[in-house]
């Protein structure tokens, strides 16, 4: 293959430059085969702190550390080509100051290779975001519901379902943007605060739960599959994979249990029954 032949990963130049033109397609994955099947479709892949639920079972993302992130980026990054692979920050390893902040994204950007990480907070998080935007990290932003804040707002409710609450998140939403962020994820918020964000602020928007007028789309990629027991409102499934994974498992065991599982002679060619 020719150096003109070969794939040009996606920076966050590239998506920020997406602004107001064509969708911007976006899925999580927290392994190399996973991530190699989206990365055809994906502008961007985001190893989310989500996995600390779909993967192993928490009930929110702040068990998560900086070391399970890297790792799962590791994975990312080697089965991925053509996608922006973006890495969530954890809960704890970048609020405490914007310095705490700049060495764990450094960490991250050094050790697995990836294009940016992601933060989430609006106001709070602006000088953070200047910060480390200044000294040569890219950052994505995530305002709306913040899954972090899980034990300050109680549950993953949506946000903003009345108007009289937009203000707020709308400030949130222009301080990313004006901090420096090259895109923001907006999470479960009313439809036409989606859209009244996304026209506000001149960076690209990624909604969850949020606007089809948003500049692109993020879903989990296991609540999309079919594969998380619980799953948001919002989530449209394009598979129901969990039951057919259950059933294969199940026809497994009951060949294996009635010795109906292939041994070597068929496998190799092998003459005379199995001892």
């Amino acid at each position: 293959m020719s150096i003109q032949d070969e794939i040009k990963r996606l920076t966050a130049p590239d998506i920020r430059a997406r602004k107001g033109r064509e969708p911007i397609v976006c899925l999580t994955s927290y392994h190399a085969h996973t991530a190699r099947l989206v990365d055809k479709y994906c502008d961007v892949i985001l190893v989310g702190d989500s996995l600390g639920m779909v993967m192993h079972g928490f009930e929110s993302t702040i068990p998560v550390t900086l070391d399970m992130m890297i790792l799962q980026g590791h994975a990312v990054m080697r089965g991925s080509k053509r996608a922006l692979v973006v890495i969530d920050m954890p809960f704890g390893s970048y609020e405490a100051s914007k310095e705490q902040a700049f060495l764990s994204a450094a960490r991250v950007l050094k050790e697995t290779g990836c294009g940016a990480i992601k933060v989430e907070g609006g106001r709070r998080m602006a000088e953070t975001i200047a910060f480390l935007t200044a000294r040569g990290v890219p950052v994505m932003g995530h305002v709306g519901l913040t899954p972090q804040a899980i034990n300050t707002i109680g549950s993953f409710r949506a946000q903003g379902r009345e108007e009289a609450d937009w203000g707020p998140i709308e400030e949130d939403a222009k301080a990313v943007a004006e901090a420096g962020a090259f895109a923001m994820v907006i999470e479960a918020v009313a439809e036409p605060l989606g859209r009244r964000i996304t026209g506000q602020v001149a960076i690209p928007t990624i909604g969850i739960g949020a606007s089809p007028a948003c500049d692109g789309q993020i879903l989990v990629l296991e609540d999309m599959l079919g594969l998380s027991p619980r799953v948001p409102k919002f989530v449209k499934r394009y598979s129901d994979l969990g039951p057919s994974i259950e059933k294969a498992v199940k026809d497994y065991a009951d060949d294996v249990r009635a010795r109906g599982f292939p041994g070597p002679e068929h496998v190799y060619g092998m003459k005379g029954k199995a001892r």
